[in-house]
């Protein structure tokens, strides 16, 4: 079984901001539940207008193509997260959960209307030839980029390694767009971004939640580890992590806590309730954590906020989570593609549901900004509590609303520099490290008991 949970990010070279998922796979091995008569009244619906479209349409339409189209708009009304994809579309999910891919090296959003370079990913082709934040992508290939989604482009700039593709930037400095051609190359994605502070302190970044992330992080944490000693504090920041897979966010917080419940999962019927405990396998000691969220901290990384804060293993800082407390379960079909469906919330040890409440810090630092959507603000959302009935679809939902919104980069950024001073500085950064110092600062200046 493979469970993701989080906004999530695909990456083709490039980094993207999409949607907020958990996972579960499993085989095809699954019981038939039995098809009510008007179930079959409405399936005779479909292939009478199946059959007319074939027939009467202008012109011919490949019948699978229809068959797609069909299941996408059924699973797609259920919720905001629940979807079908075509066989490209669930090979390219798995590519995006390894972090590893052919690509050309590139973190890109969407700004005012325009495919933009975020960052280019150090010692890749794209870092090598120079292209800059903030540079426009005008065309790919032979394609222009006006009105093209993210997730297209990445699917135009990915491919095979060793294969080559152009692209066309402009930027400030050009007098037009100049063309770039890159020879594809293997792109690993690090899931694990660090650093030491000063005073024995640590620094973490989990980006996002892939395979190996528990691994990378338990690396990370002895590579940043005094050579004298151990650590004295750790900020872990999961600001803008999108979440990834739910197996990756139970090992992240198996590192720091000891015993008991992680998180667990409630279904419909029973099938799908899990139960994920620590086990007794924490390997870090008990110095103090300071975790950062704020409203692009989604599903997996709620999990693991969710889960240090109720046993009282970190304080968290920032600002509110984006509340996704669903778990799609990710259903492989027999002709390569995928249903991912709904099937179940987590909660957190103490019982809480995440779902369009999310995380509430606490300190507060900062604010999210006006227009920013979460979880609660995407139409057909699931509620805090209940079952089935809870599923409120709205009826003038837009299509694509999910994947519209969590592609608009723009707002994540802007959410980071919300906690950004004027001159740059993090401020949410350095006051989990003024935090973590004063603490030392009162405990030595504690009264010993005698």
């Amino acid at each position: 079984m493979f469970k993701r949970l989080g906004r999530h990010r695909a990456m083709a070279g490039l980094t993207i901001v999409a949607v907020a998922m958990t996972f579960v796979l499993w085989g095809m091995s699954k019981k038939v539940t039995a098809v009510t008569n008007n179930t079959y009244e409405s399936l005779k619906v479909f292939t009478d207008v199946l059959s007319i479209v074939q027939s009467d349409y202008a012109e011919n339409v490949d019948s699978k193509k229809l068959v797609y189209s069909a299941v996408k708009g059924m699973v797609k009304d259920l919720d905001p997260h629940s979807s079908f994809m075509t066989p490209e579309e669930y090979s390219e999910m798995q590519v995006d959960t390894k972090g590893v891919f052919g690509g050309i090296g590139i973190e890109i959003g969407m700004k005012e209307g325009m495919l933009t370079v975020i960052a280019p990913i150090d010692d890749t082709p794209a870092s090598r030839a120079g292209l800059l934040a903030g540079d426009k992508i005008v065309k790919i290939g032979d394609k222009y980029t006006k009105e093209m989604t993210i997730t297209e482009a990445v699917g135009l700039m990915r491919g095979p390694v060793g294969t080559s593709v152009t692209i066309s930037i402009m930027r400030e400095a050009f007098d037009a767009p100049k063309s770039f051609t890159f020879a594809r190359a293997t792109i690993k994605v690090k899931s694990v971004k660090y650093k030491s502070l000063s005073d024995g302190l640590g620094y973490v970044k989990i980006t996002q939640f892939q395979e190996n992330t528990s691994s990378e992080l338990d690396k990370a944490l002895k590579e940043i580890r005094p050579k004298e000693g151990e650590l004295r504090g750790l900020v872990l920041d999961l600001r803008n992590n999108p979440g990834g897979l739910l197996q990756e966010a139970v090992g992240v917080s198996r590192l720091f806590v000891h015993s008991g419940l992680i998180v667990y999962t409630k279904g419909r019927g029973g099938s799908q309730d899990m139960t994920f405990k620590a086990e007794g396998s924490r390997v870090q000691p008990d110095y103090p954590i300071i975790v950062l969220v704020n409203g692009g901290s989604a599903s997996a990384s709620e999990i693991v906020a969710g889960a240090l804060q109720d046993h009282k293993r970190a304080v968290i800082l920032g600002t509110l989570t984006f509340g996704k407390g669903s778990v799609q379960t990710i259903v492989p079909l027999s002709d390569g593609s995928a249903v991912r469906l709904t099937t179940s919330k987590y909660y957190t040890p103490s019982g809480r549901s995440i779902q369009a409440k999310g995380i509430e810090p606490d300190i507060v630092v900062g604010e999210t900004p006006k227009g920013y959507l979460k979880e609660k603000d995407l139409a057909g959302h699931l509620v805090a509590d209940g079952a089935r009935e809870d599923v409120k679809v709205k009826k003038d939902a837009k299509d694509d609303e999910v994947k519209k919104a969590h592609e608009n980069n723009d707002k994540v950024k802007k959410a980071e520099e919300g906690a950004k001073g004027e001159d740059g500085e993090d401020i949410q950064l350095n006051r989990a490290v003024d935090y973590l110092k004063s603490w030392y600062i009162f405990k030595e200046r504690m009264p010993k008991a005698s």
